[in-house]
């Protein structure tokens, strides 16, 4: 994968989590993230692909290597057709859960990461993105 190509891959079972889990692996050692790094992203990821697919039916996570003039990162998109968030500063609160989790999971992928938003609306879907930048990774001159 290029800088700021990204890669979509489909969200539609736990065996399609687990193959978005390692592309993001992937992505992160290629992109030169230390391994603390790699681990905080790709625990994100999979609780934003496990969320898509649990709470929105399925979807799909868009995965791309960006840089800035500070560095390089891992932006990912997560998308489903689901019924949306009605309120999304409840849902980012832990321990609210509409299923039988601990309530954990959005909250705390957006604390793994620097960048984080989500948009939503009741019947009309969910988009989160996720964009975690490395203190390690440098730059690649064009």
């Amino acid at each position: 994968m290029s800088r700021d190509e990204a890669t979509r891959l489909e969200i539609r079972s736990d065996v399609q989590i687990a193959g978005a889990r390692q592309a993001v692996r992937e992505a992160a050692v290629a992109a030169g993230f230390s391994l603390v790094e790699q681990t905080k992203i790709v625990t994100a990821a999979s609780e934003l692909a496990r969320n898509t697919l649990v709470h929105g039916g399925g979807g799909h996570m868009e995965l791309a290597v960006v840089e800035n003039s500070g560095g390089r990162g891992i932006r990912l998109t997560f998308t489903d057709d689901g019924p949306g968030i009605a309120d999304v500063d409840l849902a980012l609160s832990d321990g609210y859960s509409t299923g039988n989790g601990l309530g954990l999971g959005l909250g705390g992928a957006r604390r793994l990461v620097q960048d984080f938003t989500i948009e939503s609306r009741p019947g009309g879907g969910t988009t989160v993105r996720a964009v975690a930048w490395s203190r390690t990774a440098q730059r690649v001159p064009r």
